[in-house]
């Protein structure tokens, strides 16, 4: 069961502006969601604001949602975890 991976263009900028060396770590967390969305250590967010899901990796947090219909995972946010909840 492969998902389609989907970047919005808000997450591919703070992709692109992280340090150099956490990137190659950040694509393959996000290539690895296309075969399993839901991975050891993926967290459901909660609160009324958001709607999806985060995985941790170190530092830095990536947000997304899960559309089991379409077979799609939505990048929508990357970034620190101080700032990535504001």
């Amino acid at each position: 069961m492969t998902y389609r991976v989907l970047i919005d263009p808000r997450a591919a900028k703070h992709l692109e502006s992280l340090p150099k060396p956490v990137i190659p770590r950040i694509d393959g967390v996000v290539l690895a969601l296309a075969e399993n969305p839901r991975p050891v250590g993926a967290k459901r967010l909660r609160g009324k604001l958001r709607e999806g899901w985060r995985i941790r990796v170190g530092e830095y947090r990536v947000l997304y949602r899960i559309d089991n219909v379409a077979k799609q995972v939505r990048i929508f946010d990357i970034g620190q975890r101080r700032n990535i909840y504001r």
